[in-house]
């Protein structure tokens, strides 16, 4: 089934999947194939209300590395400042959880 909303451009499909051994489910290959995931790749399951939502999800490690940099050259901080400020934050932390 699909159903299209002319209000949000957006178009919803049903692929009725079964719940194998220990909750295992299987992707239909079509599905697979429009999201571009492969095995291996990590999806979210969210759930809302009685409903459950999976989605693909994307790696954040390049975002994270780009916006670390961006900050570090905003804030004139070099590698040297980044290490020692992440060793001070942690032995902050580590004294916190000792008290």
């Amino acid at each position: 089934m699909t159903i299209t909303s002319q209000e949000t451009d957006l178009e919803i499909q049903q692929f009725p999947i079964i719940m194998g051994e220990g909750g295992s489910i299987t992707i239909p290959q079509l599905l697979q194939d429009s999201l571009n995931v492969n095995r291996g790749d990590m999806l979210v399951l969210l759930q809302i209300g009685n409903m459950i939502v999976l989605a693909p999800k994307q790696p954040q490690v390049p975002q994270l590395i780009d916006r670390i940099g961006t900050i570090m050259e905003n804030e004139n901080v070099g590698l040297t400042d980044l290490l020692a400020g992440l060793e001070a934050e942690r032995e902050a932390i580590w004294q916190e959880k000792q008290s």
